[in-house]
């Protein structure tokens, strides 16, 4: 449901204040402390960030794409960590039960997802499926009334945090492609789950990713979401359609900060008894970056809009979130070209933002299945208009 025009702009305000005057001053303690303050959480909780969008219904506010980009680009001006902390809650962790989930499991689970009182997790990667999602081994045997799950899911943000797993399992052995895999919600406190340990990463500080491994854990009939078998995968990749125009809009904002980081070193920092914004050579860059960020933001807007419409946005979202991310990692290395070697040190937030925007072209499909996924729908529609 959309918001009026002026309660979305007070919201926007509302966020836009505090990611600047509440979190940006808390970037280098993060880096440093690889943690989150404790009273981020509820503080975020309490301006409703986890429920963004969960409908109002079950107790979100329940933005439409198009009002939900502007908020993650928002929230792009400051450590990929913050939102990660909401993420899941707001895509991965809460939209399969918004999409696919029988009425029981919306208001079991999504009243307490989206106020953060109950973290929601995605389980879909595992050490030998990554890109080729169809080919993973998590098994959900039929036992009686229920299932038990076995298997190995990596690199799942916030394990460490949640309270439910959204768990993508094989009902079907005999079935090894998309078709035989189910999703289920999982008590994170079930019997046999057990955590990694966190993995230490390139950048991202604060935002914990491990492995968690199922051995023999028992789930009931009703954690199938939907009530319906094998169609897991699809619920998946609607998650994932999503999620990529959520996290284009943060590659944008992000993009935006760094902008801004150049701008103000540019302006400030002198060579040759000129400052650096004088030099034509360092404009061209400032340039470039500003009009890859601005066609960035422009194809996240449009393909929210059209997600709003009810189109089908496989092939838009596609676009946007590769264009979005592989521009974001042009962007942050521009920024640190402008800084000269003060961008390699990590006094400055360019260093780190070099080193965050990174991940973005990896995760909810790398750069390269977005190609795919933009090349397929290319010539599905060309096979079907002619």
């Amino acid at each position: 449901m959309a918001l009026d025009p002026e309660t979305l702009g007070q919201f926007i305000d509302t966020v836009r204040r505090y990611v600047r005057e509440r979190l940006i001053p808390l970037e280098e303690q993060i880096s440093r402390d690889d943690a989150i303050p404790e009273e981020i959480p509820a503080e975020m909780a309490e301006m409703g960030l986890y429920g963004l969008s969960i409908p109002e219904e079950y107790g979100g506010i329940g933005l439409t794409m198009a009002e939900e980009v502007l908020i993650g680009a928002e929230l792009g001006h400051t450590a990929p960590a913050f939102r990660s902390l909401i993420g899941t809650n707001v895509g991965i962790g809460s939209q399969g039960i918004v999409i696919d989930g029988t009425e029981e499991q919306k208001r079991e689970y999504l009243p307490r997802l989206a106020s953060g009182e109950l973290v929601g997790s995605f389980c879909l990667t595992e050490p030998d499926s990554g890109s080729d999602a169809a080919s993973l081994k998590t098994s959900a045997r039929r036992d009686g009334n229920g299932y038990v799950l076995n298997g190995t899911k990596r690199y799942i943000t916030n394990s460490t945090r949640a309270g439910v797993f959204t768990v993508m399992a094989r009902t079907d052995l005999d079935n090894k492609g998309a078709g035989g895999i189910s999703a289920f919600l999982v008590d994170a406190k079930s019997d046999g789950i057990a955590l990694g340990r966190p993995y230490k990463k390139m950048g991202q500080q604060g935002t914990h990713v491990a492995d968690v491994i199922f051995e023999d854990v028992k789930v009931p009939a009703d954690a199938l979401i939907g009530g319906v078998e094998g169609q897991g995968f699809k619920t998946a990749m609607k998650v994932l359609d999503r999620g990529r125009l959520h996290l284009a809009s943060v590659c944008v904002g992000m993009a935006d900060r760094l902008i801004d980081e150049s701008l103000a070193f540019a302006t400030e920092r002198k060579q040759f008894d000129t400052v650096l914004a004088e030099f034509q050579l360092i404009q061209a860059m400032l340039a470039d970056s500003r009009t890859e960020q601005y066609a960035a933001d422009t194809m996240v807007r449009d393909a929210a809009a059209k997600y709003d419409a009810g189109e089908n946005t496989a092939m838009v979202a596609a676009c946007a979130k590769y264009y979005a991310s592989e521009m974001a990692g042009r962007v942050a290395d521009r920024a640190v070209q402008i800084h000269g070697g003060a961008g390699y040190i990590s006094d400055y937030a360019v260093e780190r933002f070099y080193r965050d925007v990174r991940l973005f072209r990896i995760y909810e499909g790398t750069s390269q299945i977005q190609q795919i996924v933009i090349a397929r729908n290319m010539l599905r529609t060309w096979k079907e208009a002619h």
